[in-house]
């Protein structure tokens, strides 16, 4: 191929404004961080990353999945063997071909709407003006000052971003132009806060419900609406906080002659834009200012590793190479270089001597792209591109330096281990050695979960050789098969690979990375009911796990596992832009459920029935009622159908409230609710409208009125209530008609009745509609409407509920005899991916019909979709980044013999962005006698021993035994006479006697759970205990 001869690969669908549309079933995950605009911001964008080493890999691959208009990739080189540890497009039969060449085609792949070109020839300015950004990830200082300049001059300015990976050390730096406007600097949906009262008073000080805590800030700018009485501050202004407080702030206005405030109102941030002004990397370079600070615990280390890398440029401009791996003599001109240019700072000059261990290893591992390093830098410059194309978000703001030198061996390294061994690992070799290589290749690991992260971990170990020997293996079990949502972020997977096993699927793409790679792909869950196939000599054989799941029960169930075992749990998680890793490492760190995150605060029902006051509820209602009509409801008739008797039998069996309403229901639908053709369903959504939106609305209204009082006297209507509305069905209104139209179908859909065409014609519709009989509704006093915030269910007991329950079956055996014979219902079951079946349709209608109702801002279909559909916002950028950090301790826990400060927790937050990096903390110790003990210990006794000789046992350790345990039974308690029997018995006859146990022919132990105290009757947490009887 010729020089400067561009190759392309396939482009994206438009809308006729040169922007793609967004694709929201694709999209939804990102759309969910983004929004709309940021996402049409970035179709627009077009991106040069120069430099096709493993970090241009990452970053290509993390823009080419977020959806940018075009990204070009430069490199002049040709692929080494070295390339293939971090450049996961690359294969051994890639050797020889163009780098940018050799990726186009496996990155057009990942997104076929982003046009991926190459270009081979040496970049010039003028290449660089049709770019919105341009990223260099191995270009020389003088180079990247002649491109920083052009870009700064040009207009509009193009961001430049220059970024290295030298082993475990990398560098950031970003220049987005003299004057940069930042849109929203942290992407959070703007705080808000109800009103409860305001002061006549200068400054005047606002009150706000207590039903949740306020996130204002001094210096936030709110505005006001709403408010009666103190009418005046609903003009739109933007009024400044001061003084904030969990339950109220101040505000600068003089509220002294405004009207007295009465009730209601809302108070929301307003966020404003940002206008940073970024110095050009030559002043940069010579004024570098604060840099951001990750690791606490490396204070002074960012100014020193700036002053390296410019060692390292002098080093490769002086030499026209890298230092060799572990050249002592390479590595002293590097400490010459460093301090030579340390000398010659005035302002920013480290005090002292340099730290020249640092130096040595910095310049001996430098050539090294590693992919750990790879990964977290790729994701911080992904996002930072996805900013400078979109405004969204804070730019890093200039310099950014991290490095991860205690994932080296603790031992020291002898050059001769770090030599070349013309293989594919060559680059980790040369920083970690050929002895960590091998047990690297032989480790025994287990990934739990094959998706966004299980992708991104699958990646890194083939590219790192975990598991990469016939001794080594790796497992990876996900039960879960692919959507068309998960192509966003979950890179292994492709469009034709969609309705597969997720790990099968992963597994075969890891393998086509690294075809030595000894994987096996499992489709069970990993929980209870699989540990025949998760078995003991599994576990007792792996050396690490790793946790790519998306739910604390999982994790919970993983981290137990791990703490029987014994078995280091690598750890991590993303919500959106920000992601955390958390180690867990036997013996030496706290288990992940000894610290948990308070759960989330769940709206009480009443709120959620009767008295919604935000969005949320709203949609958790519909969310709610579009189950129950459409699916639980169904599966009553079904089940009833099924089998009369025995749904008679549990019915009366129950005999309570619940079950008198199910019952009601599943008579409502076969009998008064009956759907036999499309008519029937329009007749039903029509009625449905009234009874939901009007008719309930008035007969709570005629309840409570708007004047209504507490028992105290409190108006009973006061925030964070809101008084409702009935609504009147308009054929005029669109929202009506959208509303009749999806209810009606998926009514259609539930009893099995063809769709006529006409169906999704509004003229028909409407026609149809008019065509309904509304009858009239009378509210009815005496009604029990649920206010108790404390109640978990709405159904109301009756005393007589035995009795309707019985008259409720004997005239649904009347209804099933009017049926087809063998009529079942279709349950629906809500799927949020699916943009053309009407279930986000009718649930976002019934939302927006509730909010009306009751003056709550409407959404569109999208934001119903990722607050009803649950959906978990996911990036790929952070993503990656948390598997990257994970993958520096994977190297730590394979070596052994790592301290636990040697171990790092993180948090990170791109969109501000933030790197926090800690020290794990230690198990909590527990001390009795001078045995000492923590979360992490079992205790062993080995035969067949009696319920007596395990008390003994306890009891020449200073323990008193009261009570023995086995799963949820209770084997032996001092508290019960009858238990004294049981003594003299084997505790693995008791377990299988009263626990039901079955202990499988594999398993040679019992576990127990002994509760015990001291001489003094102080409760001591002793471990489990395991009995070896066999």
């Amino acid at each position: 191929m010729g020089a400067g001869e561009e190759v392309c690969g396939g482009g994206g669908s438009g809308n006729g404004s040169g922007v793609a549309e967004i694709d929201e079933d694709l999209h939804s995950r990102q759309l969910a961080v983004y929004g709309r605009e940021t996402m049409r911001r970035l179709f627009a964008s077009s991106v040069l990353i120069s430099g096709l080493n493993g970090l241009g890999a990452e970053i290509a691959k993390n823009l080419s999945l977020a959806g940018v208009k075009s990204v070009t990739v430069h490199d002049a080189g040709n692929v080494e063997m070295w390339d293939l540890s971090g450049n996961f497009f690359l294969s051994e039969d890639d050797i020889g071909k163009n780098r940018a060449v050799a990726c186009v085609a496996k990155l057009q792949e990942l997104n076929n709407a982003v046009d991926i070109s190459a270009l081979t020839e040496e970049l010039t300015t003028e290449h660089l003006s049709k770019f919105q950004a341009v990223v260099f990830t191995d270009i020389s200082l003088d180079k990247a000052f002649e491109f920083d300049d052009y870009c700064r001059s040009h207009q509009p300015p193009i961001s430049f971003i220059k970024t290295e990976v030298r082993g475990l050390f990398g560098s950031v730096f970003c220049d987005f132009g003299p004057e940069f406007t930042v849109h929203d600097l942290d992407g959070e949906d703007p705080r808000t806060g109800i009103i409860d009262s305001i002061t006549n008073d200068n400054p005047a000080r606002v009150f706000c419900v207590d039903d949740e805590r306020l996130d204002f800030q001094d210096d936030d700018l709110v505005v006001f609406s709403e408010v009666q009485g103190m009418t005046e501050l609903n003009d739109g202004k933007p009024r400044k906080i001061t003084r904030s407080r969990p339950y109220s702030f101040c505000i600068e206005e003089d509220t002294s002659n405004f009207g007295v405030y009465t009730k209601g109102g809302i108070v929301t941030q307003v966020k404003e834009q940002k206008i940073i002004q970024f110095k050009s990397l030559r002043d940069s370079i010579r004024e570098p200012g604060n840099f951001p600070l990750s690791d606490c615990l490396k204070f002074n280390r960012p100014p020193l590793l700036h002053f390296a890398f410019l060692a390292l440029d002098k080093f490769r401009k002086e030499f026209g190479r890298f230092p060799a791996v572990g050249c002592g003599q390479d590595a002293q001109r590097i400490v010459e270089f460093t301090a030579s240019i340390n000398e010659d700072t005035i302002d920013y000059k480290i005090e002292g001597k340099l730290d020249e261990k640092l130096l040595q290893l910095f310049a001996s591992g430098s050539r090294a792209v590693l992919n750990p390093m790879a990964a977290i830098f790729g994701g911080i410059v992904g996002q930072e591109v996805v900013k400078a194309c979109s405004g969204k978000f804070h730019p890093l703001y200039q310099f950014f330096y991290y490095d991860s030198v205690e994932s080296l061996p603790t031992h020291e390294l002898d050059p001769k281990d770090l030599k070349s061994l013309n293989s594919r690992y060559d680059a980790q070799i040369s920083v970690f050695g050929s002895k960590l290589q091998k047990k690297l290749r032989d480790a025994s690991a287990f990934i739990v979960g094959s998706g966004a992260l299980g992708c991104e971990f699958l990646k890194n170990l083939a590219l790192m050789g975990v598991s990469c020997s016939r001794k080594g293996k790796l497992t990876i079990t996900d039960d879960d098969v692919i959507e068309k949502s998960n192509l966003s972020r979950q890179f292994l997977f492709r469009d034709w690979n969609i309705g597969q096993a997720k790990s099968t699927v992963a597994a075969t793409a890891a393998s086509a990375i690294n075809s030595c790679l000894h994987i096996d792909a499992l489709q069970n869950r990993a929980c209870p009911e699989t540990e025949h196939v998760f078995h003991d000599a599994f576990w007792e054989g792996l050396d690490v796990v790793i946790n790519a799941l998306d739910n604390v029960n999982a994790r919970m169930y993983m981290d137990m596992r791990c703490l029987y075992f014994q078995k280091p749990l690598l750890e991590s998680g993303t919500l959106g832009t920000k992601c955390n890793t958390q180690m867990v490492i036997p013996h030496l760190t706290e288990n992940y459920g000894a610290s948990r995150d308070p759960p989330e605060k769940q709206a009480p029902m009443c709120t959620v029935h009767s008295f919604p006051h935000n969005i949320d509820h709203c949609l958790t209602w519909a969310r709610s009622e579009f189950e129950g009509l459409l699916e639980k409801t169904p599966n009553e008739v079904n089940s009833f159908l099924s089998n009369p008797a025995q749904y008679a039998a549990a019915m009366k069996k129950a005999g309570d409230a619940q079950a008198r309403e199910l019952l009601e229901r599943v008579r409502e639908c076969l009998e008064k609710e009956r759907c036999e053709r499309f008519e029937d369903c329009i007749t039903w959504a029509r009625l449905k409208f009234e009874d939901y939106f009007s008719n309930r609305v008035k007969q709570l209204t005629f309840t409570f009125p708007e004047d209504a009082a507490t028992s105290t006297g409190a108006p009973f209507w006061s925030a964070p209530k809101r008084f409702p509305r009935p609504l009147e069905f308009s054929a005029t209104d669109s929202s009506h008609v959208q509303f009749i139209m999806a209810a009606s179908i998926l009514r259609a859909v539930s009893f099995g009745i063809a769709i006529p065409d006409w169906a999704k014609n509004t003229t028909n519709l409407i026609d149809a509609v008019s065509k309904v009989s509304i009858p009239e509704f009378k509210p009815k006093s005496g009604v029990k409407i649920e206010t108790d915030e404390k109640a978990n269910s709405i159904s109301s007991a009756s005393v007589d509920d035995a009795a309707v329950i019985e008259d409720l079956l004997t005239k649904l055996e009347a209804c099933a005899k009017k049926l087809p014979p063998g009529f079942l219902m279709k349950p629906i079951h809500f799927e949020k991916d699916d943009d053309t079946n009407f279930h986000m349709d009718l649930i976002a209608g019934l939302a927006n019909m509730r909010a009306r109702n009751y003056g709550i801002q409407e959404v569109d279909k999208l934001k119903a979709k990722i607050v009803a559909g649950r959906i978990i916002p996911a990036i790929t950028t952070s993503t990656a980044m948390a598997t990257g950090l994970v993958c520096l301790e994977l190297y730590k826990v394979l070596a052994g013999g790592h301290p636990v400060e040697a171990y790092r927790n993180s948090f990170a937050n791109l969109a501000l962005p933030m790197l926090t990096i800690s020290e794990p903390l230690p198990p909590t110790v527990i001390k009795h006698q001078g045995m000492r003990w923590t979360v992490w210990d079992r205790w062993s006794i080995k035969g067949d021993i009696t319920v007596a000789e395990l008390l003994k046992w306890l009891s020449d350790k200073g323990l008193s035994a009261y009570s023995v345990s086995c799963g949820s039974s209770l084997l032996y308690n001092t508290m019960f006479p009858r238990h004294k029997d049981r003594l003299s018995r084997k505790i693995v006859d008791v377990a299988k006697e009263v626990a039901k146990v079955d202990v499988p022919e594999y398993r040679k132990h019992l576990d127990v759970v002994v509760a015990c105290e001291d001489d003094k009757e102080n409760d001591i947490d002793i471990p489990l205990i395991s009995i070896y009887f066999r």
